[in-house]
């Protein structure tokens, strides 16, 4: 839609100086007409189509990354109260449970989603009449589906009704839509997602960086495990094939290790600083420190004012098993400048030569959660729990973790087993506030952390005599999803807010 704007916008500027008809387009701008025609322009749009990710999930320092919604929102992490820069409090408000409809991460959430979208159905509207090799066609059209179904996952588990579009957007009529019911978006999604996994190239001969079938059929059974069509998601998550565990949990992480047999579907940064895609991770999640070089690799003398977010709470520390290999590879400690084993995510910490540069990706999908989507949805069918532990035991008994295997026989306790390994493997990986939310646990457990911290703020990071806002931690049933920007509402006379905002 931005473009069709643009384009107003430079026809009636260049009108209004000449009383000529005005039947040339401006020669800054490719018409799609133009473009979506040889395979460098499906290369270049493909390219283009996965460019909102990195927004998505976070670049830039004091971004407003999905880590916000997705991890800070959970009892997984919290923040650390920075008294001298109250500069960035919305994002607190997330985590306070009293965030609103002007929120910076739920704009920056939906705007990239629909922009995804939008670039999606650009090229499938095209791709179709291209003439171009039949095996790259349906390539690029695997490639859209999947990112078009990712999207729209991503949007309805956290805002609910959204609007389906799955055209291209060419005028203002098209993109004033009401809010299509989350059960039609849930089959668009599954329709996307299995077309994208009978398009897409298996993972020994895909291009690396970019999907393959095996995360088409992880999408699919991650959204029939949402949908508790267990038999469904079971079908679709023993079609991802071609994937392996490491042995080494740290090196999953390593920007030196990008796209490794374990990785599926990782969104893309590169540190060279000419090339602006740079990943800053790390220096939202370190402490707040005014010379970073005392943390190892990076840059000396560089500050910190935006650090001290998605700090790992000490309930979180706690759930971690003793002699559980993970927790190292997961969480620093940094004692020093007034903090005493401060707790900060070392998962995304290898260091900077050029700050705010580093160069980790953002994990979204990988085999060790698909082993566990198959224990759940084997679990949850009853009957099967020697199934069930076999694909939980890969990932909590492996070597890389240093424990035990597992024996549990009842469904519930092995349900709990699950959702703890979840929490834990998955650590900063997004996935923990949505976990809760589809597990029905979400108010029960946040509220009860919500009345912890109220009453020892001190020990999740708050200074002495300061205290969360009485209206803090109340989690209602209305708020586990999230509001419409309110500049959606504002500019679609269609669209409807979520009760409760």
């Amino acid at each position: 839609m931005e473009k069709y704007i643009y384009i107003v916008f430079l026809c009636l500027l260049l009108h209004s100086c000449s009383d000529e008809p005005l039947n040339l387009s401006p020669q800054i701008v490719v018409l799609a007409e133009d473009f979506y025609i040889t395979e460098q322009d499906f290369q270049q749009a493909n390219i283009g189509l996965y460019v909102p990710l990195r927004s998505l999930y976070g670049s830039g320092m004091a971004d407003n990354g999905a880590w916000i919604m997705g991890e800070m929102r959970s009892d997984n992490t919290t923040f650390s109260y920075n008294a001298s820069n109250r500069g960035y409090i919305d994002k607190e408000y997330y985590e306070l449970l009293v965030d609103d409809s002007n929120g910076t991460a739920i704009a920056n959430k939906y705007n990239n989603d629909y922009i995804i979208i939008e670039r999606a159905n650009q090229i499938l509207s095209r791709i179709d009449h291209a003439e171009i090799d039949q095996t790259l066609k349906d390539w690029y059209k695997g490639q859209a589906l999947f990112l078009r179904a990712f999207a729209y996952f991503d949007l309805v588990q956290y805002f609910g009704d959204v609007p389906l579009v799955t055209a291209s957007t060419i005028n203002y009529e098209d993109a004033y839509l009401s809010r299509t019911p989350k059960s039609d978006v849930y089959d668009q999604i599954t329709i996307d997602a299995q077309n994208a996994a009978s398009l897409l190239s298996p993972p020994s001969v895909n291009t690396r960086g970019y999907v393959a079938k095996g995360a088409a059929y992880t999408l699919l059974g991650n959204v029939y495990i949402v949908l508790k069509q267990w038999e469904k998601a079971e079908e679709a998550l023993l079609n991802v094939k071609g994937y392996n565990l490491l042995f080494n949990y740290a090196a999953i992480f390593d920007p030196d290790n990008k796209n490794n047999a374990e990785s599926i579907f990782e969104v893309q940064y590169n540190d060279d600083p000419s090339a602006e895609v740079a990943s800053s991770f790390a220096y939202n999640f370190l402490p707040i420190l005014y010379n970073l070089g005392v943390i190892s690799g990076f840059p000396l003398g560089a500050s910190n004012n935006y650090g001290g977010w998605n700090t790992p709470t000490p309930d979180l520390i706690q759930s971690y098993e003793n002699g559980d290999k993970r927790l190292q590879a997961s969480i620093g400690f940094y004692t020093g400048g007034g903090y005493v084993n401060r707790p900060y995510i070392k998962k995304y910490c290898h260091g900077s030569y050029v700050a705010p540069n580093t160069n980790d990706d953002f994990p979204v999908y990988r085999y060790a959660e698909v082993l566990l989507f198959l224990a759940e949805a084997i679990n949850e069918q009853g009957g099967r729990s020697t199934e069930s532990l076999y694909y939980l035991n890969q990932v909590h008994a492996h070597d890389r973790t240093g424990l035990e295997a597992l024996h549990i026989t009842d469904q519930d306790q092995l349900r709990d087993a699950i959702f703890k390994e979840r929490q834990i493997e998955l650590a900063f990986e997004n996935k923990r506030w949505l976990d809760l939310v589809r597990s029905d646990k979400a108010i029960e457990v946040l509220n009860a952390q919500g009345a912890k911290i109220k009453a020892n703020p001190e020990e999740y990071y708050y200074p002495s005599g300061v205290e969360p806002v009485s209206a803090a931690y109340q989690l209602t049933e209305n708020r586990l999803i999230f509001p419409i920007p309110q500049r959606e509402i504002r500019l679609n006379p269609n669209m409807i807010q979520n009760p409760g905002y």
